[in-house]
């Protein structure tokens, strides 16, 4: 038995995994791909979905319309219609034309809904939906590579972001997979003074961020580095970090729920190196705010053979998004 199946199965063992029981699955127009963030808007509607040809896309509960996903707006501020919609590879170079959105959050005390770009960087998109603005390109004169993840503090509307390489681009992601790459950083936005910081950096290809509820603390996961760093904001150790939590598997985005919870989108990647990818064991993880893991989901009838990039908690139910899938996941907990 190799080392990394003894040490998936001691975490099986210790954290005894349920299997998610499938709800529904909210399916994106044809033949577009690749929810691989959702969010929900202050009054409760959504989800709303990133998306392979550049747009996002919020799911209609209710209307005419109901049941399926329209376009709510796009993240390139160079998109063509006529190049873009209907776009399914996020590798294609059409993808520095049409944008290749990846993180989705909105403050909720004005639905401004921001985003980060994998080419374009950080925008936001209004209230009423439609066109990008820009907002952060680079730092210190240096452009973006590939933006990934976001989150929006409930309290102050600070936008925490993770550029996850500053050698790669997403389109070269196999390659990122395969190196020892720690170019990437964790930065803070203020959308009051249009000010960005760096809080972290060297960071493992960040993918997922997350803020607490109380806005001590804010947490930034590594996939390369399988763990999850926290960044103290307020209190005595205030500009320092620490390791929050050290996991078996690759971790994804990471999102808080009403509880001070956070649910991180695990891939435990069973076998050689890519390409394009090995066989995949995704799960939801569920972590309190001590670091502790409290529940294991495998979402093997979620994602089958496609790693999970996130786990969203909204109103007591689970979605689940990926990189690669047609739909976004419903689902709860037996």
């Amino acid at each position: 038995m190799s080392f990394l199946t003894t040490l998936i199965l001691l975490f099986f063992f210790i954290c005894s995994p349920s299997a998610a029981i499938l709800l529904n699955k909210l399916l994106l127009p044809t033949p577009i791909t690749g929810p691989e963030s959702l969010a929900f808007d202050r009054n409760g509607e959504g989800p709303y979905v990133s998306s392979s040809d550049g747009r996002i896309f919020k799911y209609m509960a209710t209307g005419p319309r109901n049941g399926s996903f329209v376009e709510y707006g796009y993240s390139s501020p160079m998109r063509n219609k006529t190049i873009c919609d209907g776009l399914s590879d996020f590798s294609d170079i059409q993808a520095t034309i049409c944008g290749r959105p990846l993180g989705l959050g909105f403050n909720h005390q004005t639905n401004v809904l921001y985003v980060t770009d994998a080419y374009f960087g950080l925008v936001s998109i209004g209230p009423n939906g439609g066109a990008p603005t820009r907002l952060v390109t680079g730092v210190r004169g240096t452009p973006f590579r590939f933006l990934d993840a976001l989150d929006v503090d409930p309290e102050t509307g600070i936008v925490y972001f993770a550029q996850s390489s500053k050698n790669f681009q997403l389109r070269n992601y196999i390659a990122l997979f395969n190196s020892n790459d720690s170019s990437g950083s964790l930065y803070r936005y203020d959308p009051r003074t249009n000010q960005t910081t760096e809080l972290l950096s060297d960071l493992a290809f960040p993918a997922g961020v997350a803020a607490s509820n109380d806005g001590s603390f804010v947490l930034v996961t590594e996939f390369l580095g399988r763990r999850i760093q926290r960044f103290w904001l307020k209190g005595p150790r205030a500009n320092t970090s620490d390791i929050f939590a050290q996991l078996t598997g690759s971790p994804d985005n990471i999102k808080r729920n009403p509880r001070n919870e956070f649910w991180v989108a695990v891939n435990n990647l069973l076998g050689p190196p890519p390409p394009p990818l090995p066989p995949i064991l995704p799960s939801a993880v569920r972590i309190n705010d001590l670091g502790i893991t409290s529940q294991v989901m495998l979402l093997a009838d979620e994602f089958v053979t496609q790693p999970v990039s996130e786990v969203h908690e909204f109103n007591g139910t689970l979605y689940g998004g990926s990189l690669f899938t047609s739909y976004a996941a419903v689902f709860t907990t037996p």
